[in-house]
């Protein structure tokens, strides 16, 4: 990704100054995408309209049109969907590329370093801010303190944040600036650290607040700069569509005004962050689509929990590495279902944030029940349902409910999640191929920038159960692997769908936009090392070539 961010924007803006060709061929590909029925459909040719629309796709045997505008010879290289990303932070991940990213750092003593650097690299920043830190990765037995923080850096204000992006960590600085002492009482659904009756610098979920409130807030065109990154790191890794979990009122008028220039290039489906900016961006039901498909407001989405790695996951029982504790509930069973109520009433689709087995199971009884007043094609969803109650499993395939996973959750959370849980818990867990039997549509993303949105992880781990070193072998829980087909509709037939969005991408059929990736390697056909191995070579979004690697 570092490379990816060192390139200039001015390199991209060219090629994203293509333009539509009307009757355009892309001929002689080794071509697929995942029918209705979840098979693979292959072509040799895609023949593309002047609306960057498909019109239809050749086998070997049709006949070419004799006449067109622009033809290209794909040198039978992969031609597949755009794949999509079915919950990322869109700005998040364009600020962890501006700022302090922890996110490789493996010691305590390597992130110490890296913030050092930081700031002899930008003596000008009144505040330190970054982002990625994992105490797990790093071997540290406990989470940071301020303490660990003011060892590197205790002239200045620092607020990191964990990977997850569900606890922070402040130095004193920090913590003197936001006036937090002692006597500071935490928020409902959120926990401050302290030792000897003072604050250790680590806040989880809503405590954060504390701290964010301190933070100089960026300015438009940080905001800008920011968003535009994220398009660049998205575009590269060949995702051209992304639902945005958690979309600001800011974060919208950044959308907006690159829309308003023509900078809008990545399609974005967005899930507000709560049921304000909702009501203050789309007021009385989802928005049209603007900006050529480019831009939707579909729902909201809403916390139920915390993340395993902060032990803020809700739990049925204790966390098997911390005695007494079971994680955060961050909405009560009538809160829950009156948020949910307030945007089910108005069409908006309702996304739960649930992580735990205690929230998943929440999660679940709200939906059951508001299935009884609001009628119709809802697609709840459930956002990450990591850790299930295996007697709540078939629960997902009742009330359309669409189960929105990360595979590369997995295979990064695999250690901690049995630390955490212990072996005899873990039935339920990271689920996918439970979750399709039990009749629950997949719809697969990263989380980014809680990881990278490299999609082609992804597609490894869902098909391995392997992390990159190839551990565990033959897969943790093998029972769970999917086909690499059904892998592949999971971001990209059926990410659409989840997002009510299938009628315009997530496929190449006729009248569905010309969204699609040409790349390096057969990922159907490859080994789960090659796929993570695949590289991007050409994106395209509606009809246009948008970038081009060099």
């Amino acid at each position: 990704m570092k490379a990816v961010l060192a390139r200039p924007l001015a390199a991209i803006a060219l090629l994203l100054a293509t333009p539509a060709f009307a009757d355009a061929l892309i001929d002689n590909v080794n071509g697929y995408t995942i029918g209705k029925g979840g098979e693979v459909e292959r072509f040799t040719g895609l023949l593309i309209d002047g609306e960057g629309k498909v019109v239809r796709t050749l086998g070997h045997k049709d006949k070419r049109p004799e006449k067109l505008d622009f033809r290209m010879d794909g040198q039978g290289r992969t031609l597949v969907p755009g794949l999509i990303d079915a919950h990322g932070h869109v700005m998040g991940l364009g600020f962890n590329a501006l700022q302090l990213d922890l996110s490789e750092t493996r010691s305590l003593a390597e992130a110490q370093d890296k913030l050092r650097q930081w700031v002899r690299d930008n003596p000008g920043q009144r505040w330190v801010i970054g982002r990625g830190w994992n105490q797990e990765r790093w071997g540290l037995g406990r989470f940071p303190t301020a303490a660990d923080i003011d060892a590197a850096v205790a002239d200045k204000p620092v607020w990191l944040i964990r990977i997850d992006g569900h606890a922070g960590v402040a130095n004193s600085a920090a913590l003197a600036l936001a006036g937090i002492d002692g006597k500071t009482q935490a928020p409902a659904g959120g926990r401050i650290e302290m030792a000897s009756g003072r604050p250790t610098g680590l806040f989880v979920d809503a405590a954060t607040a504390l701290m964010e409130r301190a933070v100089p807030p960026p300015q438009p065109l940080e905001r800008d700069l920011a968003f535009a990154r994220a398009q660049q790191i998205l575009i590269e890794d060949g995702i051209t569509a992304v639902a945005d979990m958690g979309t600001t009122a800011d974060d919208w008028a950044v959308m907006r005004r690159a829309g308003d220039l023509g900078r809008l290039r990545v399609r974005i489906i967005s899930y507000a962050h709560g049921i304000e900016p909702l009501i203050a961006i789309a007021g009385t039901g989802p928005t049209p689509w603007l900006y050529g498909g480019r831009l939707r407001m579909v729902g909201v989405k809403l916390y139920e929990d915390g993340a395993l790695g902060s032990r803020g996951a809700w739990l049925k029982a204790d966390y098997a590495d911390a005695p007494g504790q079971r994680g955060l509930m961050l909405l009560n069973d009538a809160k829950l279902k009156n948020l949910g109520s307030r945007a089910a009433m108005d069409n908006f689709q309702v996304a739960i944030h649930a992580i735990g087995d205690a929230a998943n199971a929440q999660a679940l009884d709200a939906i059951e029940e508001l299935s009884d007043t609001y009628k119709g094609d809802r697609r709840w969803r459930i956002e990450h349902a990591q850790i299930v109650d295996p007697a709540d499993l078939p629960r997902f395939g009742r009330h359309g409910i669409i189960a929105s996973m990360q595979p590369v959750h997995q295979t990064s959370d695999r250690l901690m999640a049995e630390a955490r849980l212990g072996p005899a818990r873990l039935a339920g867990a990271y689920a996918w191929a439970s979750m399709r039997k039990a009749g629950a549509t997949l719809a697969f993303g990263s989380d980014f920038p809680v990881e990278s949105p490299d999609p082609f992880a992804g597609l490894a781990a869902a098909t391995s159960r392997e992390d990159p070193a190839g551990q565990p072998p033959g897969g943790w829980m093998p029972e769970q692997k999917l086909s690499p087909a059904e892998a592949l509709a999971a971001f990209t037939r059926d990410a659409a769908y989840a997002g009510f969005a299938e009628d315009r991408i997530g496929s190449l059929e006729p009248g569905r936009y010309a969204d699609f990736l040409l790349l390096d390697r057969d990922i159907l056909a490859a080994t789960p090392a090659d796929i993570r191995a695949t590289r991007v070579l050409e994106t395209w979004i509606g009809g246009k070539r948008i970038w081009v690697r060099k």
